[in-house]
């Protein structure tokens, strides 16, 4: 599980240092790839190959199906993180995402998320209000 809110940053080369309290778990490689709200999304291997047996099973018949597969996995990157525990993240992603210097990565359960960082800034601004004023339980008996 992948919690918490950390502010690496990119250096010259598109390297981004990993939370070290994940390298571990991602140290035999991960998958980055576009994720909504212009932020990317880091799956670990098995994540993303149990994402991808998901979406397998979804039928190609489905418009948004096919749209949001093509664009998610023809963007998906396989990486390695190197010894000091750095990504390259690729500059398609880095365009995509707006990523320039200063970036947060946030725990998203199951996945980390990579925004810069006047971006998520500017979404968790707008977002926490409606998280405060929530009055319906978003998972029924849960929460």
């Amino acid at each position: 599980m992948f919690l918490g809110t950390h502010q690496p940053r990119l250096d010259d080369k598109g390297r981004l240092f990993l939370p070290a309290k994940y390298r571990e778990e991602l140290a035999e490689g991960l998958v980055i790839t576009k994720g909504q709200e212009r932020c990317l999304y880091v799956f670990p291997v098995e994540e993303f190959q149990r994402i991808t047996e998901a979406l397998s099973t979804a039928p190609v018949t489905a418009k948004a199906v096919r749209d949001y597969s093509r664009v998610f996995f023809a963007s998906a990157s396989d990486e390695t993180p190197d010894k000091q525990g750095r990504i390259t993240i690729p500059q398609s992603l880095r365009q995509y995402a707006g990523l320039q210097r200063d970036c947060v990565v946030i725990g998203a359960n199951t996945r980390l998320e990579i925004w810069d960082s006047q971006a998520w800034d500017t979404y968790l601004n707008a977002q926490e209000q409606a998280f405060a004023d929530l009055s319906e339980e978003v998972l029924p008996g849960i929460l």
